[in-house]
């Protein structure tokens, strides 16, 4: 964990010696992307059109090694004001060996394709916070967690809240979460159904003209079945977030979350390790065209 969390800081720190003022730099923020593993509620302008690339990193069970890594390819456009739709495909790399409850496997693969709708109800700039509402659909042919072949299908429902807290220097986010997933696994032919529940925080502050520094926090709640059945686990996870403006049509996005408290059902343990990862990282990199 300290020599995850070290590498992360000497990257960031790395990045901000030797990033360039950017003189041109517009006030205020574009939420759109400056966060990690959440959402702001900025969606574009009419007519835009971005290419985007997302890796997530997902680290640690409650034994053996689990290292699960998902790179995702998006295209993003904005047909109206205020609405914005992108697709996406993802590849995933799964390394597990010795975890319980999870069958040892080593293998990459295509995982499935995503739809992402947003749109804004609230502007910032003419209420008292930005209101967002989006829904991303998937269907997959891989579980994201075990690797296993089957067919998954999810919704992620998101509410997200923002607001400028001090003029062109800080921003603080909310986001609500509620995500049902259905899955029938190939080799068992066995059925799961669940839901995860979920509440985020995230504050980010401008130390130069073209980047961000701050951290989220994000705290889940995972049930049985779709309708928030039976209570299975919970997690807080907390990390860093970077983001830097890398030139008027690119930018990067840094973020790492370690799961500081969580607790299975029917246990006593600091940690859910069963429901959760350990660690979870992600890297964007966005560019319009």
């Amino acid at each position: 964990m300290r020599v995850t969390a070290l590498s992360f800081w000497m990257v960031v720190a790395c990045s901000v010696a030797l990033a360039p003022a950017r003189a041109g730099a517009e006030e205020g923020f574009d939420t759109e992307h400056i966060f990690g593993f959440m959402i702001g509620t900025d969606v574009g302008t009419p007519g835009e059109r971005e290419l985007q690339s997302e890796t997530t990193g997902r680290f640690g069970k409650g034994g053996g090694t689990y290292r699960a890594l998902s790179q995702e390819i998006e295209i993003e456009v904005v047909p109206l004001p205020n609405f914005r739709i992108e697709v996406g495909g993802t590849t995933t790399l799964h390394d597990i060996t010795g975890v319980p409850d999870i069958d040892d496997r080593r293998q990459l693969n295509f995982q499935g394709a995503s739809l992402d709708l947003r749109y804004r109800l609230l502007d910032r700039e003419r209420a008292p916070f930005g209101l967002t509402v989006a829904a991303e659909f998937h269907g997959d042919r891989i579980d994201e967690t075990s690797g296993a072949k089957g067919r998954m299908y999810g919704t992620d429902l998101t509410l997200a809240f923002d607001r400028e807290l001090i003029p062109n220097f800080a921003i603080g986010a909310l986001n609500l979460i509620y995500q049902p997933e259905w899955a029938r696994f190939e080799i068992a032919g066995q059925s799961e159904k669940s839901s995860t529940i979920g509440v985020a925080f995230a504050g980010m502050a401008r130390v130069r003209p073209n980047i961000l520094l701050g951290g989220e926090l994000r705290y889940f709640r995972q049930y049985e079945g779709i309708g928030l059945g039976e209570f299975a686990g919970q997690a807080l996870f907390v990390g860093p977030t970077a983001y830097f403006q890398l030139s008027e049509r690119s930018r990067l996005t840094l973020s790492w979350s370690m799961q500081a408290w969580g607790r299975p059902t029917g246990s006593a343990a600091n940690l859910d390790l069963v429901n959760f990862e350990r660690h979870q990282a992600r890297l964007v990199f966005g560019v319009n065209f």
